[in-house]
């Protein structure tokens, strides 16, 4: 078994051999690259997210955006991300179609054992957060999380376990406070009706 396929298959790794440290170098480059580009230079940063990603990727991220590799990231279309997120992404993070990210919201793939003696290592667990998802400020998503679609993770959570979909979560650790229900499609914000008249009006402005 390689390294690589130690760190596929969530056994514990470290990460100077096969060419790793030279994926994470070029990983860097790229990253630096793409958080120096000009704010009306779209057409780099979406050159450079290609690159980043290893294919085409229709999403907006406001720089500057942190990764590991890049490579092992893979977003759906019409996600948001915004600045200051993290993705420590030693294994795969699938996010899917139209997710929101406030910023500085980390994900972490990669954790390490418990006890000192052995805490120079590290093993790795997939994230997956599914279609339509709103991940709140400042979250926090460990290894091994799947987050199910259209869910709500407030603003500040630690997110250790998966997360139902249709679901509103927060605290440290994130729990399920409730579902997404009728009252949420009649008010968006305490007592702020959505109408169709208001959203008449917005549709008007744009």
């Amino acid at each position: 078994m390689t390294m690589r396929e130690r760190i596929a298959s969530g056994k514990l790794f470290t990460d100077y051999c096969e060419g790793l440290p030279e994926d994470r170098l070029q990983a860097k480059r790229r990253m630096h690259a793409f958080n120096i580009t000009a704010p009306d230079n779209l057409e780099k940063r979406t050159q450079l997210m290609q690159v980043i990603f290893g294919k085409e990727t229709k999403v907006w991220i406001e720089p500057p955006f942190y990764f590991c590799y890049g490579t092992n990231i893979e977003i759906g279309d019409g996600t948001y991300i915004n600045f200051n997120c993290n993705f420590v992404d030693d294994t795969k993070i699938i996010i899917g179609k139209n997710v929101m990210f406030g910023p500085s919201v980390t994900i972490a793939t990669v954790g390490h054992p418990i006890h000192p003696d052995y805490r120079g290592y590290m093993y790795a667990d997939p994230v997956k957060i599914e279609n339509n998802c709103w991940i709140g400020a400042n979250v926090t998503i460990c290894p091994g999380v799947t987050i199910g679609e259209n869910t709500v993770i407030g603003a500040g959570s630690v997110v250790t376990k998966d997360i139902p979909a249709n679901s509103i979560a927060v605290g440290n650790p994130c729990r399920v406070m409730r579902t997404i229900n009728e009252h949420d499609q009649k008010y968006y914000y305490k007592d702020k009706e959505i109408t169709k008249e208001d959203l008449d009006e917005e549709a008007r402005l744009r």
